[in-house]
């Protein structure tokens, strides 16, 4: 119970550093039905907005003013009745409004703070988000790579979907070491990998047997880095190591 107290305000510690808000968010007025918001949100920036925490929720209302509009976010019911975000996402925090949602209608939009959900060929407007990265070819140590990152730009880059680790490794080419830092970490007390932003890993990409290379936790604490070559999977090294690495940042 201890070790995963102390896991947890770890978790919160990073979370105050970083302010864990990952996306750039974009106020998008003209009014488009759900798909079609999806698709314009898909070809001039990442997808429709995405929202993981407090922190996000924030930020996504001061980027529409505070205004008490209808506005589209990237959270769609499933047949299943599972909500999703629109890249696959699992949702990992919620803003319903009170009853909500009662699967009545399957796309979801805020309004003043809170979320409902309308027919999805209703005309409104909406939000978009946008992931940017940067390759910073400095060879550094996973910890001074952070500090660099939180310093100059937002934080180390977390790769949430497919869709993004797509753009993770078209940078990540260009890189002068085998392996590039991200944002992902290593805690021994429980045994789990997370992301500095401070949510547990859903999406991975593991070069085979990575995942579970543990076993030097008594000697340094190990970080996960990105392949700059072949298929771009994940590793894990000890945080010691000096490599290059990739930033999120906006823009």
């Amino acid at each position: 119970m201890d070790q995963a107290l102390n896991f947890m305000l770890l978790l919160i510690a990073l979370c105050s550093l970083s302010e864990c808000i990952r996306h750039q968010y974009y106020y998008i007025n003209m009014n488009k039905n759900w798909t079609e918001a999806q698709s314009y949100c898909r070809e001039n920036y990442t997808d429709l907005a995405t929202v993981n925490n407090m922190n996000d929720m924030k930020e996504l209302m001061n980027t529409v003013n505070n205004n008490n509009v209808n506005v589209w976010i990237g959270l769609k019911n499933t047949r299943t009745h599972k909500w999703k975000w629109s890249l696959g996402d699992p949702v990992n925090y919620g803003k319903w409004e009170n009853g909500q949602p009662n699967n009545t209608n399957d796309c979801a939009f805020m309004k003043n703070g809170t979320w409902d959900h309308e027919n999805c060929s209703k005309l409104l407007s909406f939000m978009c988000y946008n992931d940017r990265l940067i390759l910073i070819k400095e060879n550094r140590t996973w910890s001074e790579a952070l500090k660099y990152c939180r310093k100059n730009h937002m934080d180390l880059f977390s790769v949430h979907s497919n869709k993004i680790e797509k753009n993770l490794n078209t940078v990540v080419q260009q890189a002068s070491t085998a392996e590039v830092w991200l944002g992902l970490r290593h805690s021994c007390t429980v045994g789990i990998w997370f992301w500095v932003s401070g949510e547990i890993v859903c999406y991975e990409k593991w070069d085979e047997g990575n995942e579970t290379a543990v076993e030097n936790c008594e000697t340094v604490m190990r970080s996960g880095a990105v392949q700059s070559g072949g298929d771009h999977r994940w590793i894990s090294l000890p945080e010691t190591e000096r490599r290059n690495f990739i930033c999120s940042r906006y823009d």
